[in-house]
């Protein structure tokens, strides 16, 4: 089991890839046989700890991926985007300047202990065969069903100055979208939101601060 601290505009997937080679040379085999996993999907602009299981470690995906995560990262008010995120650009914009930190928290607070969740229509889940991402990029929209998460603590504060990012900390079960949470609180709030960065500090007790640069780990193999 290796903990990486993935790279912003790298999939989850290119992070098994780079592993792989070095793995294979590693114990002497064929790329083909060496098999590689990870405990836990990252957006390509979201960075921070990944968990890559090897061999017989990928059987501990599942328990690893059972973990509570911890989220760090800054949404934009008054901004909403197709994707929830900055992947994909601003179309619709919501007045936003009213909005006071205690109308944050209030909203906010609907947003934490158990809730039902819509999954964003850009996301890998499939209905009818069809990934929703793959629906969503030619315009489309299919009817999702919420499901149930659990939002443990849902920090937010402001920088001086910087009234229209909100940045926050979230500890969620699995399956929790950040992404969704972020245009949740920017429609609590009557306005509208996106994520523009995500960093995941932490899955169960390993932590980012022990894992591996992705290319360093590479070389060290």
């Amino acid at each position: 089991v290796l903990l990486v601290d993935k790279p912003k505009e790298w999939t989850s997937f290119d992070v098994c890839g780079k592993l792989r080679p070095a793995l294979a040379a590693l114990l002497g085999k064929k790329n083909r046989e060496v098999k590689v996993g990870h405990a836990g999907t990252l957006d390509p602009m979201a960075t921070g700890l990944l968990i890559v299981c090897v061999g017989r470690g990928t059987k501990a995906v599942d328990a690893f991926m059972a973990m509570h995560k911890c989220y760090s990262g800054t949404l934009r008010l008054g901004e909403g985007t197709p994707s929830y995120d900055a992947d994909t650009p601003v179309e619709q914009r919501a007045p936003w300047e009213h909005i006071t930190d205690d109308d944050l928290l209030r909203a906010r607070d609907g947003l934490v202990g158990e809730i039902q969740q819509l999954p964003p229509m850009y996301s890998a889940i499939k209905i009818g065969g069809q990934k929703l991402c793959d629906v969503a990029r030619k315009g489309k929209e299919l009817e999702r069903q919420p499901r149930t998460v659990t939002v443990e603590s849902f920090d937010l504060w402001r920088d001086a100055g910087e009234a229209q990012c909100v940045h926050f900390r979230v500890v969620c079960s699995k399956g929790t979208y950040i992404r969704s949470l972020a245009h949740d609180l920017g429609a609590a709030l009557g306005s509208a939101a996106h994520l523009t960065a995500l960093r995941r500090e932490a899955i169960g007790q390993y932590s980012v601060e022990g894992a591996w640069d992705v290319r360093q780990l590479a070389q060290q193999l």
